[in-house]
């Protein structure tokens, strides 16, 4: 199986085979590489009806000059904790960036979500994401607001009285309770417009058919999220921290 960085051909066939409606695991086999490979490329260049191969290849180019004018990491730094290799959590943390922004997530709020999500805490403070991010006090405020509006992050203060962001397990299911209320009032807004265009009309059947649809749609979220809602709080096996890792216990 090949290793290394995408080529310009293998971007051209993977946007041929996105063309012809090929799945990610069928294109991903023509090429021999992994599917995850495929999936992140499509994901980080536009998702898979925007993807262009010259434009990814271009991005790619970008992103790469921009590692190279990084400062290395300091040798007397602490290792990643619990033994990681660095490389893969980099390569996930780019693979559930791209997934979250192909759903329809702003990329600056993916970015913070996905940084806050992937810490062993859960939470981080603004500083701490903007030294991890290399982004503004200003960009991490906006994001902040922005997952705090979708019920995604909330806010707490630390014991030195630091405001911190968390991503802890009943946000998942806030995050469900909200999108089933987002939906609801949808389907409430589609309802009322029968009435102003019309029973029976075509456009207010449209709209009828519609609200039932999404009122469908809400309860089978929020039932759902609360039958499930244990999951959440599902315990791992216990498993000790390597002894040669980092004390830190964020260490993403």
């Amino acid at each position: 199986m090949p290793g290394g960085r995408l080529t310009q051909q293998e971007r051209q066939q993977i946007a041929l085979g996105l063309a012809d409606g090929l799945a990610y695991a069928e294109i991903a086999r023509r090429l021999d590489r992994p599917t995850s490979t495929v999936t992140r490329e499509v994901m980080r260049n536009g998702g898979p009806t925007a993807y262009r191969a010259e434009v990814a290849h271009r991005a790619t180019e970008r992103r790469a000059h921009r590692r190279r004018r990084t400062a290395p990491r300091d040798p007397r730094a602490p290792r990643p904790a619990f033994g990681r290799d660095a490389e893969a959590v980099h390569a996930y943390e780019e693979t559930f960036n791209a997934v979250m922004t192909g759903s329809g997530m702003p990329p600056m709020m993916s970015r913070v979500m996905t940084c806050i999500t992937l810490t062993d805490s859960g939470s981080l403070t603004a500083a701490e994401l903007v030294e991890r991010l290399h982004i503004s006090p200003a960009s991490v405020s906006k994001a902040i607001a922005f997952l705090e509006s979708q019920g995604m992050v909330r806010r707490e203060r630390d014991d030195s009285r630091r405001e911190r962001y968390v991503v802890d397990d009943d946000i998942w299911y806030e995050s469900m309770l909200a999108s089933a209320r987002s939906t609801a009032q949808m389907g409430e807004i589609a309802r009322q417009g029968v009435g102003v265009l019309g029973p029976g009309t075509p456009a207010a059947v449209r709209l009828e058919n519609v609200s039932r649809f999404l009122d469908f749609v809400s309860e089978s979220i929020a039932r759902a999220a609360e039958q499930a809602r244990d999951i959440l709080h599902t315990k791992p096996a216990t498993a000790g921290p390597d002894p040669v890792t980092e004390p830190d216990p964020d260490g993403a």
